[in-house]
């Protein structure tokens, strides 16, 4: 079993989680989208994640919709104490595959409660709303009228914390004078690196960044540079790149998604992978592009 201890812990709202979690967007169908083809599978990755030592599962009742959720309770329920799920709102499925922004008052509020209901859960730990005001990245724009409905079931009781996704500096900031924010999600890997500058902010807060699509989106990064790193350690370049978000910032945050067993363990075993100095020098020189 993989060993998560090197990689090290930080605190997420009241609670302390394990720096490499697992993400379970892929474990709906092609396309996030309907059943996985193999649930039996699907299940089998959550049960071992957990006994590998993964205490932080993302989420969303938006991945299939409803199935990945479904999953994690039908696998994981009751869950165990140290477990940390955290989830997102903010959007909707067409009939089609798409992906239709649901931030409305009633909308929020009903996808709170389909995730409670969804999850098996009472109260859920974590809500991230997600900007869809862009979606296809942070665009600026208010977000105070969908953190107060998410502020106003926070204070029922239905959520402990909320955090953010797909944000700018300057409406996390906007967000913090309304209510705590406990984490940000946002696009970022070794070659897309926009948010340098608000990692470090949020590291001095002592806020967690959870960085998604890590490695470049549902496939590893294609870079030689990677490649020849990875080579140099005996690792894969998808290993590489999650050992470098773990030392890019101790506040960094990885979820990591697959619905192999396979890569499951491969991605766990990043969490002992010993970056040296001139492997990092390289793969800061990516900033910008992959080459």
């Amino acid at each position: 079993m993989a060993d998560l201890t090197p990689a090290g812990t930080y605190r997420l709202g009241d609670r302390t989680v394990g720096r490499l979690g697992y993400g379970a967007m892929q474990l709906a169908g092609p396309g996030v989208f309907g059943p996985p083809k193999d649930p039996d599978t699907a299940r089998a990755v959550l049960r071992e994640a957990v006994a590998s030592g993964v205490t932080h599962i993302d989420t969303s009742d938006f991945y299939g919709p409803h199935v990945t959720n479904i999953l994690i309770r039908e696998a994981l329920h009751p869950y165990p104490d140290d477990l940390v799920i955290v989830t997102k709102v903010s959007a909707r499925r067409g009939a089609d595959a798409s992906w239709i922004p649901a931030m409305s008052p009633a909308e929020l509020t009903q996808a709170v409660h389909d995730n409670l209901k969804n999850l098996g859960l009472d109260v859920l730990e974590v809500v991230n709303f997600r900007s869809m005001l862009d979606v296809h990245g942070p665009a600026e724009g208010s977000l105070e009228p969908q953190l107060t409905v998410l502020a106003e079931l926070r204070e029922k009781g239905l959520i402990c914390h909320i955090g953010l996704s797909n944000v700018t500096a300057k409406q996390i900031a906007d967000a913090q004078k309304m209510v705590p924010i406990v984490c940000v999600q946002n696009m970022y890997n070794v070659a897309q690196r926009a948010d340098d500058a608000l990692i470090d902010a949020l590291a001095r807060d002592g806020i967690p960044y959870v960085p998604f699509f890590p490695l470049g989106g549902f496939t590893p990064l294609q870079s030689s540079t990677l490649d020849t790193v990875a080579k140099q350690l005996g690792a894969t370049p998808m290993q590489v790149a999650l050992a470098w978000l773990l030392r890019r910032a101790p506040n960094i945050l990885l979820i990591p998604g697959t619905s192999s067993l396979a890569h499951l363990r491969e991605n766990l075993a990043a969490a002992a992978l010993h970056l040296p100095d001139d492997a990092m020098a390289a793969l800061n020189g990516l900033s910008g592009s992959a080459h």
